[in-house]
Parts: structure tokens; sequence; C-alpha cells
């Protein structure tokens, strides 16, 4: 599938109704009318998930879909591109879902995951980047280094693509956004560092790469994380792609920026995370 394809089926793909709609909706829209010979689910820490790879320190790798859709087996293709390119193995936790399961079910999920794991490298996409930031504040000692994709960092209004890209990212809108947020986020402050991470004490964070393309909805969220984990004292590497729409890197077989990005990924991890 090249992109022309791929935008298109984006289209032909609304991500809508209720959440079990969503669900189904967005998987179909991840795996791009395939499906992935998927590995068997495994337990661990309680919580089930799909290892992709093998081999070398282990990596998390925590989905976005607005923690109310996606999971193991929507982010297999970029999760086994990323296991290929770092010769190691990838675990994606199949998290607890909103609104059933409401905040902090997602955070609980991911440190019992981090504990069973033990040492280990972190990437999170959309919504999973802002529990990958949590995960990496509160179990620094476990986390190597972090990579985050599009991140959700910031429910207080300072963001300006919020609004002005959601008529370029074919992949979000900030309505759309801000409905997922609140199935999940709802009971909590806007400000509160919970559900806006931007307003964390980001100086523990360790090594953080960042990526984000121009003419996505959470352009700003990720710009105002380099810049506040930046001031903050963190060493951070940020890759800002031109004219993409958000979750790229589901893709890394329609677009080659989706498998650069990974390149990236991996990249930071080899040169930052656990030895």
């Amino acid at each position: 599938m090249d992109r022309a394809a791929l935008e298109q089926h984006i289209r032909n793909t609304p991500v809508v109704g209720s959440p079990a709609n969503m669900r189904a909706a967005f998987l179909t829209l991840a795996q791009a009318g395939t499906v992935p010979d998927l590995p068997p689910q495994q337990d661990v820490g309680g919580c089930p998930g799909r290892w992709f790879g093998q081999g070398g320190k282990p990596i998390i790798w925590l989905h976005g879909g607005g923690y109310v859709f996606g999971g193991s087996d929507s982010h297999a293709a970029p999760a086994q591109a990323l296991a290929d390119l770092s010769g190691r193995a990838v675990f994606v936790p199949d998290y607890p879902l909103a609104p059933e399961h409401p905040w902090p079910a997602q955070l609980n999920a991911a440190v019992a995951v981090a504990d069973a794991i033990g040492p280990c490298d972190l990437v999170g996409d959309s919504a999973g980047g802002h529990l990958a930031l949590h995960l990496a504040l509160g179990r620094s000692d476990l986390i190597g280094t972090v990579a985050v994709l599009s991140p959700n960092t910031d429910r207080s209004g300072q963001s300006t693509t919020r609004a002005r890209n959601t008529v370029c990212d074919l992949m979000n809108d900030d309505a759309q956004d801000r409905r997922l947020s609140d199935m999940a986020l709802g009971h909590l402050r806007d400000d509160d560092p919970a559900a806006s991470p931007l307003y964390a004490d980001l100086g523990k964070l360790p090594p953080l790469f960042v990526s984000a393309t121009t003419t996505e909805v959470l352009l700003d969220d990720s710009l105002m994380l380099v810049r506040a984990a930046a001031q903050q004292g963190v060493c951070v590497t940020a890759a800002i792609l031109p004219n993409l729409f958000h979750m790229w890197h589901l893709w890394p077989d329609a677009t080659p920026q989706a498998l650069e990005t990974l390149r990236h990924v991996a990249g930071h991890l080899a040169e930052t995370g656990i030895r």
C-alpha cells in the first residue's frame, strides 16, 4: 500500500461511535486491510500483551488510542519493525481501556509490567506517550530512556495546533481527542499533572526522544514538552517531520517516514538506553 492508498484507507475508516465500535474500526484502520500473523498473548505482571522479536535488553511499547482503543494487535507492525531494527524484544501491553477502566488503571498496569520485566527502555505513542512519561517519572529506577511519538502532554489550553491542525490531520481532531481524554481522565483537572504531564517535575525524566509532524493536532503538545523538559535539564532529542498525520508510524510498510522514525527511535534507545 502506497501513501495515497493509505490516506484513502484512513478516510474510509472513521473511528467513531461507541467504544466497541471505535476499537473495531481502529484495528481495521491500523491493519490496513491485512491480518498480521500475531504472536500469542502472554501475561506479564498480570497484564496481557504480546512480545515482538527476541534478544537484547527489553523494550516496552505503550500503545496509543486515546486510552479507549488500540492494543498489541493494532501496533504489531511498528512494534515488529522496531524489534527488527533494534535487535531487541519489544513488549506491547494490552493495558485496561477506558471508559470501563478510567485513569490510573492504565498506569497501574504499566507499572506492574515494568516491575515484572525489570530494567528496560520505553516507547509510547499518543496517549501511550502520556502513559510512558508518567511511567518514566514514577519508576525512574527501571527506565533507561524514553521515546515518545506525538504524546498528549497538555489539556490546559496552551496549544494552538489542537484547533489549527484539526483541518489537516487525517488521524485526529481536537474534539475527538477531548472526547477520548474525558473517558479516561475526565475526573481530573486539566492542569493536574496526571492529565497534563507538562506540569509535572520533568527533570526526573531519563534521556528523551520526541517526534511529531508539523500538520498534526498534537504538534504543540510535543514542542512544549521538548522545551519544558530541556529547561529542566533533561537531555532531549527532537525530530519534527513535515506534512504527515498523527500516528504515521503505524504503517512502516506504507510510508518511508514511518520506517525512518522507527530507525530514529532504535538509534536513540541504542545510544542512551539501558546497557
